[in-house]
């Protein structure tokens, strides 16, 4: 339990991103390991500011010096580790796609390893390449014009897939509105993400919805029938409605 811990006086070396997991280093060797899973949140307050983030039995952090306060709400993996240890938390993460050391060459062998593996399910997993998400997952494939359902052995260009996942990945980090269109406009932000029923912006067909992994890494995959040929669950071809084609390179694909 760390409810009683007392990290006062020590100072924050650096935090650090590992796909999901947050790395906060403190001076003295230690870190604090946290994972957001779905529903956590870090906010940030001038100190003496009203904290706004949810109800104050929520909180399970508070991190603050003189100028700053750092509230965390609805955290659900919490560890106080020794800073040599972090590797046995996040050793097992593949490449981090915001690292700057990232490499499509990493990522790419550890995909390969399993060439009989569903190119959603790949993408997915942290082990392979860290930090990508279902948005992006879902809308790399889009822009490949390859269904989720493809073995990753089928896939004709696996680099260029995982550099492009990564290139969406990087051109949002400064921002929180996340785009993969180039329009931030609420409703065009993205081309098949969260637009089931909807019609496909390039070329009319129903966008699909199905579930895809397993239980409890699965999630839910958005896809184009038309767009994205291959392999796919039973009943999800539609007809094609008149649209307006939209195509953007804002990302430099």
């Amino acid at each position: 339990m760390l409810a009683t811990v007392d990290l006062t006086g020590r100072r924050v070396l650096e935090v650090v991103a590992r796909g999901k997991h947050l790395l906060t280093r403190f001076e003295g060797g230690l870190t604090l390991h946290t994972h957001f899973r779905m529903e956590g949140s870090f906010r940030i307050f001038r100190t003496g500011e009203r904290w706004r983030g949810g109800p104050s039995y929520e909180i399970r952090i508070v991190l603050a010096n003189a100028e700053w306060t750092v509230v965390g709400y609805r955290i659900p993996v919490i560890d106080l580790i020794p800073t040599a240890r972090e590797n046995e938390f996040v050793g097992h993460l593949g490449p981090d796609v915001l690292s700057p050391t990232w490499s499509v060459d990493q990522a790419v062998e550890r995909i390969a390893r399993e060439p009989d593996v569903e190119a959603g399910v790949a993408l997915l997993d942290q082990r392979n390449l860290a930090g990508l998400g279902n948005l992006y997952r879902t809308e790399v494939l889009f822009l490949r014009g390859i269904s989720p359902w493809t073995r990753i052995g089928d896939v004709p260009d696996v680099p260029a897939l995982v550099d492009l996942a990564a290139r969406l990945v990087q051109a949002n980090r400064r921002h929180a509105a996340q785009t993969t269109t180039g329009d931030t406009a609420r409703g065009r932000q993205h081309y098949v993400f969260e637009r089931q029923g909807l019609p496909c912006r390039r070329c009319g067909t129903t966008i699909r919805t199905a579930r895809q992994g397993t239980r409890p890494q699965d999630r839910i995959t958005y896809w184009c029938p038309t767009c994205q040929p291959g392999p796919a669950p039973a009943g999800t071809a539609d007809r094609r409605r008149p649209v307006n084609r939209e195509r953007s390179n804002w990302y430099g694909q």
